[in-house]
């Protein structure tokens, strides 16, 4: 392995529904499986079996815009559970090519709205949970 293909994240980048995030610094997205502990007779090993899993991740943005608060805008506050499709892609001009991730169903947890310190260059962390995903392009 080459240290050169060791993608950077300084070429990241998101899409939320059909628009470019490029304010964008940040994209973290995992799933987290669900386990139950087996018991096995005869061995001291706790075993575990998968039964679901959960996805959840966020995003850190520059704060340029409202993005977010307009997406939600008033429809959260009546208890609309808005759903959006974020799409990852990630390519660096020395890695073997792109890597693209459509979350699907995406629901934010919170909508921050305000959060400014004097001095300091304002960001935002916006953390969602999403129900599905799929792998566009792999390396």
């Amino acid at each position: 392995m080459e240290s050169k293909r060791i993608i950077n994240g300084t070429w990241g980048e998101c899409w939320l529904d059909s628009d470019k995030v490029a304010e964008c610094f940040g994209l973290k997205a995992k799933v987290e499986f669900k386990k139950e502990e087996i018991k096995i007779c005869g061995s001291f090993a706790t075993e575990t079996k998968t039964v679901g899993y959960k996805c959840k991740g966020s995003m850190k943005l520059h704060k340029v815009n409202s993005r977010i608060a307009k997406k939600l805008g008033d429809e959260a506050k009546k208890g609309k559970d808005l759903r959006f499709t974020i799409i990852s892609k990630l390519e660096d001009p020395d890695s073997y090519g792109a890597e693209r991730v459509v979350l699907k169903s995406v629901n934010f947890d919170d909508l921050t709205l305000l959060d400014w310190e004097a001095g300091k260059p304002g960001t935002v962390e916006v953390p969602f949970t999403f129900t599905d995903y799929e792998y566009l392009d792999t390396i």
